[in-house]
């Protein structure tokens, strides 16, 4: 056999008896790995003359690129927006139990806090890839504190701050620093808050509308400034009406610049929304869907007392409340459980239901070159899965870091 050490000394893995989500569609076809990319086989056989080094036979499962959760406030005890001694721990902790949930890559996100919370956390978050000490972070989601007082749902009052003269000065002076930011989710009905949006999406951080009572003209000009996504569509926001639909007329807005699309977050956890109002956005605008968990520190742990930010909350079963109220309050459902929920729900295909928590996210980030897709050169993060959409294994530059036990399938 020619040898396949001409390009690189490190082992090639051949993953066969699978069907791999690539081009929106499962192909019978193999998966080659190496150094943590995906390979195109026909390169390796005619230009390198190469073969495997290793085969794992999948058992007919189907191979998805790893989830990316873009909303995640914490979950098994920990909460991201409380400042502790050791933040770092309980982050290394959240990202490495989500790998049993299919995510390999995450967005920490702080719920409104005081300025000293984000000026002791954030420099506390780094971004980095996964592997086997857990899921990859792409950087933090600041939901809030420049959000609606009427809106403001889990989100604590005596926090909210607007936009003074010096908007984005503000901002900068509230947050302390944007080194790790990658999404900030604000009300675009607030004064000065173009500017900021413009600046914000000038430094490359995705900008969010959420938390808000907007109108549709005020939705649409904030896109025209550079925002690109919506925060958990229908929860904290106007409801639909028809003469004026607010920030969910976005998914069918005309005034949508030019080669632009936007995204909208949904938790789709059975409780947040109702199916119809899932199956209504998704056929709206199938390709803006992205599945976020918005999940609390409670998820993962029993019913009862927990935290989110500086707020107490109770979860009774699948529902997450500020105590003593029926505010609902983040989510305790997993990433995977939600994609079942979805396609469920919705009806779609297997392949929509694992792009819209695999690609369209890598979408909304720009890093669709590298993450959210089984494509030549892209970094081999990727699960297997059942046809029943449970994760099976999860792996991370082509290296396993979960897989399910025989008793537990």
């Amino acid at each position: 056999m020619p040898s396949n050490k001409s390009v690189s000394d490190a082992p090639i893995v051949q993953f066969t008896n699978c069907r791999i989500l690539r081009s929106h569609q499962l192909q019978r076809e193999d998966l080659w790995v190496r150094e943590g990319k995906i390979l195109n086989p026909e390169k390796l056989f005619f230009d390198e003359k190469g073969s495997a080094d290793i085969q794992v036979d999948c058992k007919d499962s189907i191979i998805a690129p790893g989830f990316i959760d873009v909303q995640i406030n914490g979950g098994f005890g920990v909460d991201f927006s409380l400042a502790t001694d050791d933040f770092k721990s309980g982050i290394d902790l959240v990202s490495q139990k989500i790998l049993s949930h299919g995510v390999t890559s995450f967005c920490p996100t702080l719920v409104t806090s005081p300025p000293s919370v984000y000026h002791q956390v954030l420099p506390q978050i780094s971004i980095r890839n996964g592997g086997a000490h857990g899921a990859g972070i792409l950087g933090a989601h600041l939901e809030g504190p420049f959000i609606s007082k009427e809106k403001k749902g889990a989100h604590p009052e005596h926090c909210l701050r607007t936009f003074e003269a010096g908007a984005f000065q503000d901002l900068l002076a509230t947050y302390g620093s944007l080194d790790c930011v990658r999404i900030v989710t604000l009300a675009p009905e607030m004064k000065r808050s173009s500017e900021v949006i413009r600046e914000l999406t000038k430094q490359g951080i995705c900008v969010s509308l959420g938390h808000s009572v907007a109108n549709l003209s005020q939705a649409e000009e904030a896109v025209q400034h550079g925002a690109t996504f919506i925060t958990h569509l229908f929860n904290a926001m106007l409801p639909f009406h028809h003469r004026d639909p607010g920030i969910v007329g976005l998914l069918t807005s005309d005034k949508i610049p030019a080669g632009r699309r936007v995204f909208y977050g949904m938790i789709s956890d059975g409780i947040h929304t109702n199916p119809a109002a899932l199956r209504i956005a998704h056929r709206a605008h199938p390709k803006g869907l992205v599945l976020v968990t918005d999940a609390i520190a409670g998820m993962g742990l029993a019913p009862g007392r927990h935290t989110l930010g500086q707020q107490v909350v109770e979860i009774d079963g699948l529902n997450t409340y500020i105590a003593g109220t029926k505010t609902l309050s983040g989510s305790v459902a997993t990433m995977d459980t939600c994609v079942r929920h979805f396609q469920e729900a919705t009806g779609c295909s297997v392949e929509t239901a694992l792009e819209a928590a695999s690609l369209h996210p890598a979408q909304l980030l720009g890093i669709e070159h590298k993450k959210g897709t089984l494509n030549y050169d892209s970094d081999a993060d990727f699960l297997m899965l059942n046809d029943g959409l449970y994760v099976q294994a999860t792996y991370i530059a082509g290296e396993e870091v979960w897989r399910q036990d025989a008793l537990g399938m």
